[in-house]
């Protein structure tokens, strides 16, 4: 399905029954709202499920230029008021974790939990670097050259080799993305920070880290510095991340 929402036509898909508590589901870069399919199936036995393409995604509309990460907490909002959604829990991977961290802090009264899933939701001098170099990769070389590159950074060495159907599930929706889209949200990856006021977040965050040392240490330092109850942090998943 799709509606007009803050200037642009987004993509959304919503299951589960009618009168049960909102979840919302924001994807992560160069993927689409069927990266959620297996715990769509689960979730939506419980919630009314609200799943969409950000902007630049999936069916999205995808407009020319570099996105600015609030655009992508507005296009959240947006969506949610075009569908009457007054309050809802919140999840996002990566990108969207991100998405869903800054509508916390912008936002509290629309939301009621949150799930932050692999993502430190900042940039530094480093990511913006890397960030930038895929970004000229796209615009001169277009998806495809990043659909490999991608894969091996998202997936263990025996995972890309062993090729389970989900991994050309991933490489479809990457090769798919519109080139505006990713260059859009990679630049809005490229600068962004809703870590520094994670400690003026009301909600409960659950921060969901995958098994890596350098990310993962550094989504468990958010906890901490959470000013709302906490929701106990796991032991890291393996989650790709963007």
């Amino acid at each position: 399905m799709k509606i007009k929402a803050n200037g642009i036509t987004i993509n959304y898909q919503v299951d589960g029954p009618d009168g049960a508590p909102w979840l919302v589901l924001s994807n992560s870069l160069a993927t689409n709202l069927t990266m959620w399919d297996p715990q769509a199936r689960e979730l939506s036995r419980a919630f009314r499920l609200l799943r969409y393409d950000q902007r630049g995604h999936g069916a999205s509309e995808a407009p020319a230029g570099r996105y600015p990460f609030d655009l992508l907490i507005a296009d959240a909002l947006a969506l949610m008021d075009a569908l009457e959604i007054r309050k809802a829990h919140f999840a996002g991977l990566s990108m969207g974790g991100a998405t869903a961290l800054g509508l916390a802090q912008q936002h509290p009264e629309r939301l009621d939990r949150v799930i932050v899933c692999d993502s430190p939701c900042q940039s530094t001098p480093t990511s913006s670097q890397q960030w930038e170099e895929r970004i000229v990769i796209a615009q001169k070389q277009g998806m495809d050259a990043l659909v490999e590159p991608t894969v091996a950074r998202w997936f263990p060495p025996e995972v890309v080799k062993a090729n389970p159907p989900h991994v050309d599930k991933v490489r479809q929706m990457i090769r798919t993305t519109p080139a505006n889209g990713f260059i859009g949200c990679a630049a809005a990856l490229a600068d962004h920070n809703y870590a520094a006021a994670v400690a003026t977040v009301k909600r409960p965050v659950l921060f969901l880290p995958r098994r890596d040392r350098f990310l993962g240490g550094k989504m468990r330092r958010l906890q901490p510095r959470h000013a709302a109850p906490s929701i106990a942090n796991p032991p890291g998943g393996a989650i790709p991340s963007d």
